[in-house]
């Protein structure tokens, strides 16, 4: 009975443990982003609360904004034109690229075997790979100019 008892708390410490990492990998949010700073969700205005939500982007927004509805940049790029500065954020999505493919080789492989030689291994191989490959490309750039939006570009 005791038994029963300690593998049925341990099987409960094991599947709490298995949701904590598993949550812990799930993709943010907007509103887990929301949740963990409210205080930068609070000031927006109405609209732009609505845009956070939505994870959209719009002319106008604060970098806290943007950082709501998109998350952490991939990259970020200053510059300054015509004397103006600005800020460029860049996200990056994996996009799957599907092939399907047979490939073969034969040939002559080293020699194996110590001292003389005592043969060959004959590295002829057929390989088949039907799974997609993911490329990183530019999903969303936002421009920044005295930290506002000014402009965005989204992939789609």
């Amino acid at each position: 009975m005791k038994t029963d008892l300690i593998l049925q708390g341990a099987a409960r410490s094991v599947l709490l443990a298995a949701a904590v990492l598993l949550s812990a990998c799930a993709a943010p949010t907007p509103s887990s982003r929301v949740a963990a700073a409210p205080q930068l969700y609070a000031p927006l205005p109405e609209g732009q609360k609505k845009a956070v939500m939505e994870g959209r982007v719009e002319e106008g927004m604060s970098p806290d904004a943007v950082y709501l509805a998109c998350g952490q940049p991939d990259r970020v790029v200053r510059g300054s034109e015509n004397g103006k500065p600005y800020e460029l954020w860049r996200y990056t999505q994996l996009i799957p690229v599907y092939h399907a493919g047979v490939s073969m080789g034969f040939g002559i492989g080293r020699p194996y075997g110590f001292g003389r030689r005592h043969g060959f291994y004959d590295p002829a191989w057929i390989g088949y790979d039907a799974g997609p490959d993911y490329v990183p490309v530019t999903a969303v750039v936002v421009r920044f100019s005295r930290n506002r939006v000014t402009g965005w570009e989204r992939l789609r």
